[in-house]
């Protein structure tokens, strides 16, 4: 009997914040369980083994059994939802990495609802015929975007175009390790894998770059039905060798020669279905004839495709300086990662401080590499290649941004009271930033309710945003928010203060100010309303002005 392996990640708030001390079982098809373990400070299982078929079966494309062996995954935590995810194929050779996204439970919230997530077999194995309709860009095209950018997060909907169904926002290499791992088999010889995944990142980046959608006055970026895109399925496990060539690559795109437009690269199984595209499974003999992503590419599209690089990424707050980082390196880039992971460290606390001077790569600076890497599925080797980075910039980037949203809830003092007027698209005021707030705290565990800005004027976006949270929420989806909204919204907000994790360890003394609430308290200084009611011996989260407070955290 072969073996495959699965390990589970329990985060939250976009990788943000990892959750401890969550309790996972591993099941078999009979329900029977196999493990029992608890996640660590990390918020990151231990890697076990189990019992699959031999990969022969999964790179045979006319095998016509199931060539691996399924299992499930049961995920719980006190103040937090539970998931189940089920049917998880476990792949000779292979290690599953499954996220264990968990959203907090809402402050009057007394038992936690489950989320059920079903994986099941890729795309190449299905039946389905799949659309080919998309824009395959000519040079006398006319062309929406200027220049090609990747989407950081992508909005996927979850449906097909015109069906009632939520979008998820996702960061984009999140979202391609997520589509290959849904489409193809990771056992395939890695040239297959590449070309693959090549036409997965040019497909998206296309569908981005013409506004295929929103052309269409849809608001996402592209859909999950393969009658119309590529498949996604939210919350299920990525495999640990699809994820190392998508860090490596997922910048790169198809175009044809003098274009700086990605390709229209359509593809499909090639078996059960065919197309004037990419066949995944053709790709896996050419593989095995040697030939390269490239040449294997350059047997489906037109023989002048070339692989271009862009390095425009929303959501980034610092590009890549093109040469890696390691041992030695000195300069402002250098001082910018060390910045990065210092703040990264509050949160993950097993990423060792960093001692080095500023601007030096010494010693600490690499230890502190290969820890993140090691958390984040990483090759673990201390260099800070383009991979590396912008995984720690993107990690920085949620870290920050939680941050931001703390000092911006003390300065409002949102309090625990709702406010009292009913808002609709037109209205403005004090009031409408308060909602914009609380609609971007809760978008940090909510992945359905899109980013808004906070300008207090209650317009399209806010709408959307308002729609999203009550859909969430099984609320009538008008996009007013009236009393049952309003109650909602601080029930999602004061359960994430009361249940998410929060970074931070020691004991230190604070005057409280004008507007502090226990939960603003809570997330500033890295700890949980309740650790500090009971430190201080407090009944309510009434404060006043004066009052000494210990906090259970770090400032």
């Amino acid at each position: 009997m072969a073996i495959g392996y699965l390990t589970a990640q329990a985060r939250t708030a976009q990788d943000a914040v990892p959750i401890a001390d969550v309790y996972i079982q591993i099941l078999d098809d009979e329900r029977n369980i196999i493990y029992e373990m608890t996640t660590d400070g990390n918020g990151e299982t231990q890697t076990v083994p189990l019992e699959t078929l031999d990969k022969s079966f999964s790179q045979n494309q006319y095998y016509t059994g199931i060539p691996y062996i399924s299992y499930s995954v049961f995920a719980q935590k006190a103040g937090f939802n539970s998931i189940s995810v089920s049917d998880i194929p476990i792949l000779d050779g292979e290690t599953a990495i499954l996220p264990i996204a968990l959203v907090p439970m809402q402050e009057r919230q007394s038992i936690p609802t489950q989320t059920e997530i079903y994986v099941g077999k890729p795309a190449v194995a299905m039946q389905e015929a799949r659309s080919q309709e998309g824009t395959v860009i000519t040079p006398y095209a006319e062309r929406v975007l200027r220049q090609v950018v990747i989407p950081n997060p992508i909005t996927v909907h979850m449906g097909a175009p015109s069906a009632y169904a939520t979008n998820v926002q996702v960061p984009f290499t999140d979202y391609i390790k997520n589509v290959a791992s849904s489409e193809i088999y990771p056992t395939w010889p890695d040239a297959a894998l590449r070309a693959n995944i090549y036409a997965i990142i040019t497909f998206a980046l296309n569908r981005v770059y013409t506004e295929w959608y929103r052309n269409k006055g849809y608001n996402f970026d592209i859909t999950n039905n393969t009658a119309y895109d590529q498949y996604f399925v939210y919350g299920r496990p990525i495999y640990d060798s699809i994820s190392k060539i998508v860090d490596e690559i997922f910048n790169e795109y198809v175009r044809r020669s003098g274009q700086n437009a990605p390709y229209f690269t359509s593809f499909c199984n090639g078996t059960t279905a065919t197309c004037q595209g990419l066949s995944q499974w053709g790709t896996v003999s050419l593989a095995n004839r040697r030939l390269t992503p490239l040449q294997i590419l350059r047997s489906y599209y037109p023989n002048d495709i070339e692989i271009a690089e862009t390095n425009t990424i929303t959501g980034i707050v610092s590009s890549y300086p093109g040469t890696a980082l390691r041992m030695g390196s000195t300069g402002l880039d250098v001082q910018t990662i060390q910045t990065y992971l210092n703040r990264i460290r509050r949160n993950y606390p097993a990423i060792p401080a960093i001692t080095d001077n500023a601007g030096v790569f010494g010693d600490s600076t690499r230890a502190a590499v290969s820890a993140f890497q090691r958390i984040f599925n990483l090759t673990s080797d201390g260099i800070v290649g383009k991979a590396t980075w912008y995984k720690i910039s993107s990690i920085y980037t949620a870290v920050a941004r939680l941050g931001e949203l703390d000092s911006e809830g003390n300065t409002l003092g949102i309090g625990t009271v709702p406010p009292s007027a009913t808002l609709r698209q037109g209205s403005r005021g004090q009031d409408v930033i308060t909602l914009q707030y609380l609609l971007n705290v809760i978008g940090e565990y909510y992945p359905g309710i899109p980013r808004i800005t906070q300008d207090g004027i209650f317009g399209s976006g806010t709408r959307q945003a308002v729609i999203a949270f009550q859909n969430q929420m099984r609320l009538s989806p008008d996009g007013i928010v009236g009393a049952r909204t309003w109650n909602a919204l601080y029930d999602t907000y004061l359960g994430i203060g009361e249940n998410s994790p929060s970074p931070g360890t020691g004991t230190f003394s604070y005057t409280v100010k004008s507007g502090d609430t226990l939960w603003q308290l809570a997330r500033r200084f890295g700890t949980t309303v309740n650790a500090i009611m009971n430190l201080n011996g407090l009944t309510s989260d009434f404060l006043n002005v004066g009052q000494v407070l210990q906090i259970p955290g770090r400032a």
